[in-house]
């Protein structure tokens, strides 16, 4: 973390306004045997680290820009916001973590199986799952691709990939006391499937069974086609990503809602057991609050060996972003995840010790890629001189420096392939070979020579090239008030001026547009692939290429703009099974080299997963990339990044 002099100085006084406050503030890998490290969030811990169910996309997208009148009139909200709701509501400020940017109203339901849920503190199981109230098998590390041991301690696939066998901690306990066995593992995953959730409705088509062999032991069954697994990293994910249930308390849930799909989907759960080290304590419109389970199993020595350090962590609700970083400014969030333009000048200018992942830019762990998407359906982007010429003039230093406040890294440092920015990923992608195929920063004079070789030219006169006898006219959008992705598409519309491309802006509200982007109704669209994750860099492969995808009625991921190539389509269906690197990388080469070909989609930018910027007020010793502890910047909640809570300090 930043230690200067000023802000060790500027800590210590606000430290000191903190204290006066406390009485009223409330590895996955393709094959093979696998076994995982014991997870150490001690001192001791040291590894060499190399790298759509988030939060509201509304408030992850949002870049807020905080004025002096902007800034009075959050901190009012803020401070009202944070005032005890009702006896009991109170937590000691030197006993709660807050957080900020997860939870934007009051949490609906504690349902692992609900659709709706807005439960941004508590339920996020993607491949970096949150980990405080259910637990996973095994926690996802970006930084180092691997997973490690939670509920389960290792895992290992049989010679041809169709079986999957765990192992179960048997220090693993439920919040009632009673013993996490293996028939709940069979049961959560049947549970799904029987009343078909988006997980079970998805996995089912993957996984044949998921049987409990003892007490201790798991086998998940592979569906298998031709004699071999349909996908077996597929299969792999639910290690990372499925929240585990009790069997007893799910079969209560059953029948009080006479095991009807939509009722059992529908159910609050407030009365859940679960097995992470913290509980539901607080939820309101004005606060939601977690309370440490100080049963909770994983102070076994097998495990993390002594409990989380915060008793609660806390989230307020807050009216936008802009309320949310004068939180942070003023040592009332310790951990937020919200863009936050120009971030380093509230250490730099503002003096405050406030901290991100790294010192200098781009501040964060990028693993993302925001892309634009364009609909091969439309006459004109059907050609792909015109997608490529558009995504060679554009100005993606100034995307980079202008709409990410310089929060990414840039495409020099990182050429566009189909891979991310993670040393995980890019082993996979031989950059030489298509070294030939990456274009220069707004290189508007390539562009249209590529346009006028091709015979699309302004005939008229008017300005702007036809195809066909038509202009070239096209809408680009993505929702109103995400002002970073705003302004992306602004700089593209620049681009198609300087090349005789009409490119307009449209941006509609949040629904409209996922009504246009999920249906293929649109002419330019943006929208970000994967992060890091146990799947990757296949799932990113599948996010810009697969005719799955495309064929679905309402598509949320990926290849909105329905482009098919059966190359592609090949080598998506072979990567799954595939354990050769040397193999893999010629694949994910070959992928790289027909998205820098044919443009499909382009990279904007490279972006963090979650946004991290952490206030040492209260609490200190937070993960930053130079501590040599492994740990990740996601928040100290998801996937092993949670190990962060086993470290924190606080601030004397």
């Amino acid at each position: 973390m930043k230690k200067n002099l000023q802000k060790v100085m500027s800590l210590l006084c606000v430290s000191a306004m903190s204290l006066s406050m406390i009485a009223g503030c409330g590895g996955g890998n393709n094959g093979g045997t696998t076994t995982t490290e014991t997870p150490a969030a001690t001192e001791e811990a040291s590894t060499e680290a190399p790298a759509a169910e988030e939060t509201t996309e509304e408030a992850t997208e949002e870049a807020t820009e905080t004025t002096e009148e902007a800034t009075e009139e959050a901190g009012d909200e803020t401070a009202e916001a944070t005032e005890t709701t009702a006896d009991g509501d109170s937590t000691p400020r030197n006993e709660t973590l807050y957080e900020a940017g997860q939870q934007w109203g009051t949490i609906n339901d504690w349902n692992p199986m609900s659709a709706n849920s807005n439960n941004g503190l508590a339920l996020s199981a993607n491949d970096v799952a949150r980990e405080l109230v259910y637990e996973t098998l095994f926690m996802f590390n970006p930084l180092d691709g691997k997973l490690y041991p939670l509920l389960g301690s290792e895992y290992n696939w049989n010679d041809d990939q169709t079986e999957l066998t765990i192992k179960l901690n048997p220090d693993a306990k439920w919040s009632d006391g009673s013993a996490f066995t293996a028939e709940d593992v069979a049961y959560t995953y049947a549970t799904h499937v029987k009343y078909q959730s988006s997980q079970g409705s998805d996995f089912s088509t993957y996984i044949d069974a998921v049987e409990a062999s003892d007490d201790t032991t798991v086998v998940v069954k592979a569906k298998v086609a031709d004699g071999k697994a349909v996908n077996p990293l597929k299969v792999t994910s639910i290690l990372n990503t499925m929240y585990m249930m009790q069997k007893a308390y799910l079969q209560t849930v059953e029948e009080r809602n006479g095991e009807d799909a939509d009722k059992v989907k529908q159910d609050t759960m407030e009365d859940l057991v679960h097995t992470g080290p913290y509980a539901p304590y607080i939820s309101n419109d004005q606060k939601a609050v977690l309370q440490r389970d100080d049963n909770y199993w994983g102070q076994a020595a097998s495990m993390w060996g002594k409990l989380p350090v915060p008793k609660y962590i806390a989230h307020t609700i807050y009216k936008d972003n802009a309320a949310g970083q004068v939180a942070l400014s003023q040592g009332e969030v310790d951990v937020c995840q919200q863009f936050i333009t120009d971030v380093q000048n509230m250490w730099l200018e503002d003096d405050l010790p406030i901290s991100t992942w790294l010192d200098e830019a781009p501040y964060g762990q990028c693993e993302a890629i925001p892309s634009m998407f364009f609909n091969v359906e439309r006459e004109g982007l059907d050609q792909k001189e015109v997608r490529r010429a558009i995504a060679m003039a554009v100005d993606y230093e100034q995307i980079i420096a202008s709409a990410m406040s310089g929060q990414s890294p840039t495409f020099d440092e990182y050429p566009r392939s189909v891979v991310g920015p993670t040393d995980g990923e890019r082993k996979y992608v031989d950059f030489d070979a298509i070294a030939d195929l990456q274009w220069k920063n707004a290189d508007v004079d390539g562009a249209n020579k590529l346009l006028d070789d091709a015979g699309i030219v302004d005939g008229d006169g008017d300005g702007i090239r036809e195809y066909n006898g038509k202009n070239l006219s096209f809408k680009a959008e993505c929702p109103t008030g995400w002002s970073d992705w705003n302004a992306s598409m602004e700089i593209v519309a620049a681009a198609g001026e300087k090349i005789g491309i009409d490119i307009q802006t449209y941006f509609p509200e949040a629904s409209s547009f996922y009504d246009d982007m999920t249906t293929c109704n649109f002419d330019i669209c943006m929208w970000s692939a994967p992060g890091a994750g146990v799947m990757n860099p296949y799932s990113k492969g599948m996010f810009y290429f697969s005719e799955e995808y495309a064929k679905l009625a309402s598509n949320w991921s990926g290849n909105f703009g329905h482009y098919m190539n059966d190359d592609a389509e090949a080598i998506l269906e072979a990567i799954p099974t595939e354990t050769d690197e040397a193999k893999l990388k010629e694949y994910y080469t070959e992928l790289s080299r027909i998205l820098l070909e044919e443009c499909p989609a382009v990279a904007l930018m490279y972006r963090p997963q979650l946004f991290y910027a952490v206030n040492e007020s209260v609490w200190t010793n937070f993960p930053a990339a130079d501590d040599g502890r492994n740990i990740p910047p996601t928040d100290c909640t998801d996937g092993y990044g949670i190990a962060a809570l086993y470290d924190l300090e606080l601030v004397e």
